[in-house]
């Protein structure tokens, strides 16, 4: 059986801040990129579990842990995969449009699951920028286990926006069954 750790928090290039609680993450005309990622942690979950998937959500409601709590929560289960779901953020609105995968290296599990995350949501229409490394995140070089962060689009980008309101439940369908296509050895086993 396949163990997979969902979980959501803030990470912007230009700093890293968990978010949830008092913290929402990114914000643009009153959306919040704490409750966008929320949501869409919790349907990407549902659907891996209707698939076979054991889900462990290092969060279900509006509430604050580091990123390193995020990590070790992880570790202490002893998950498979760990996936972090986010939207990005820009200096300027409108200034970016598309998704971004984020691995500690572009070899091995965590991204060949990034790749088929990221086709899935362009097939749903977004701008593919591609799966890059991060070594220096904390949920990607402190889990024991392959780890993705997935950039779901610009909070502030008005396109983007609309994409992932009018296709909501396309774009968790394409983020689980990309996750569910780097798994089904495991989920046999």
């Amino acid at each position: 059986m396949c163990n997979i750790n969902l979980t959501s928090y803030f990470y912007n290039s230009s700093r890293i801040s968990d978010h949830g609680g008092a913290n929402p993450g990114a914000t643009y005309n009153g959306r919040k990129e704490s409750e966008d990622a929320l949501a869409l942690t919790l349907a990407v979950g549902s659907i891996l579990e209707e698939n076979g998937v054991d889900v462990y959500y290092t969060r279900t409601t509006d509430i604050y842990e580091s990123p390193y709590q995020k990590a070790q929560e992880g570790n202490e289960v002893g998950g498979d995969y760990f996936v972090s779901i986010h939207r990005n953020s820009s200096p300027y609105p409108n200034q970016y449009s598309g998704v971004e995968s984020l691995v500690y290296n572009r070899y091995g599990a965590a991204a060949r699951m990034a790749y088929n995350i990221n086709a899935g949501l362009e097939q749903v229409g977004f701008v593919n920028l591609g799966v890059n490394e991060r070594p220096n995140l904390v949920v990607l070089n402190s889990t024991n286990m392959p780890a993705v962060l997935i950039e779901v689009g610009f909070i502030n980008t008005d396109a983007d926006n609309e994409l992932f309101d009018s296709r909501f439940d396309e774009i968790a369908r394409a983020i689980a069954d990309g996750i569910l296509e780097s798994v089904q050895p495991t989920l046999h086993s």
